[in-house]
Order: C-alpha cells, then structure tokens, then sequence
C-alpha cells in the first residue's frame, strides 16, 4: 500500500471533494462533516465518472405519510444513471451487501508539507500546516 499525499486539508472543507490521479486510479476525496474518505472514480454499473456526481442525502425509515430526510452530504449519486453510494463505506444505497465502490484509507497528518525532491511518485506541494494521504 503506497502512501500518497494529495493535498493541504484546508484546501478541502466540510462538504467539498477532490478528485486525483494516484497510481494511474481516479479518486474522489471527499470531507463528509469533517471526516475523509476516499473511493474509485467509477461507478460499478458503467464505469461512470462517479465522484462527479452529485453529493446529497436520503429520506431516511419512517412512519406511513412522514418523510424524513438525513444524512446530507453523504451519499453519491452517479452522473450516468443516479445510482447511490454512501461515500462513508462505499456500498450501494439500493444493494449495500452486492453492489459497492472501492474505499481507500484517508488519514490526516499534523505538520507541514515538506517539498520533496523530484521522482516518478511525488509533486511538488504547497506548504501548510496538515496534509490529507490517501492509501492505496
């Protein structure tokens, strides 16, 4: 699993994603409420561009005639077909058990972004005081 800095953390806020190219992969960064997660740009039905959709919420259970909706912000609706994905863990809205996108591991380290000499696997990045790494 190679470690892979994407980015200063402020450079993503609660609510907003990135996507970036680690290891020749597609993937969508997303900060859920302060929380980061990573999953594989394609969608599983076509291989749409998933982490381009739309980021919203679900009705949640409830009684006959209410209609509760939760849980804003967390669930991928793909650009193609309107598929969901819960962007927490990756599984299908409509079959989490069948139907799921691969997740990678998100940390968030404390420091600075150090300037790393030139090489196949590095960037050159901007200084700030945490960095998000993602894990593939």
């Amino acid at each position: 699993m190679g470690r892979h800095v994407i980015g200063a953390a402020v450079e993503l806020p609660p609510g907003k994603n990135k996507i970036v190219t680690v290891e020749g992969r597609s993937v969508g960064v997303f900060n859920v409420n302060g929380s980061y997660y990573a999953l594989k740009n394609a969608c599983p039905h076509q291989g749409a561009p998933l982490c381009m959709g739309r980021v919203t919420g679900m009705t949640l259970p409830s009684k006959p005639g209410q209609y509760l909706y939760g849980r804003d912000g967390e669930i991928l609706r793909c650009p193609w077909h309107g598929w969901e994905f819960d962007i927490t863990n990756g599984k299908s809205i409509f079959d989490p058990h069948k139907c799921l996108v691969k997740t990678y591991k998100v940390e968030i380290e404390e420091g600075h972004i150090e300037e790393e000499s030139p090489s196949v696997e590095t960037y050159e990045v901007k200084v700030e005081d945490a960095k998000i790494v993602v894990y593939i």
